[in-house]
């Protein structure tokens, strides 16, 4: 089974046993090895850069960037 069928039959689980099936997945990134996740996050920081390359309107200024970040903060 390929990933867009499992996530198929997944949302046709009810919603009790899908957020029990989300517990589990998000607890099983807390096992990752340091090597993974520095694996996991370069793929990330990767496709990210991708999709600016691709599109550099979608990218925003780091001042504005900061700026949201900071606010939240408050």
């Amino acid at each position: 089974m390929n990933l867009p069928e499992l996530e198929a039959e997944a949302l046709k689980l009810p919603v009790a046993e899908r957020a029990r099936l989300a517990e589990t997945l998000l607890a099983s990134l807390d096992e990752l090895s340091e090597d993974e996740h520095r694996r996991l996050w370069t793929e990330e920081a990767t496709r990210r850069d991708a999709e600016l390359d691709a599109d550099p309107s979608r990218g925003r200024p780091a001042e504005e960037v900061f700026h949201d970040a900071r606010a939240r903060l408050r």
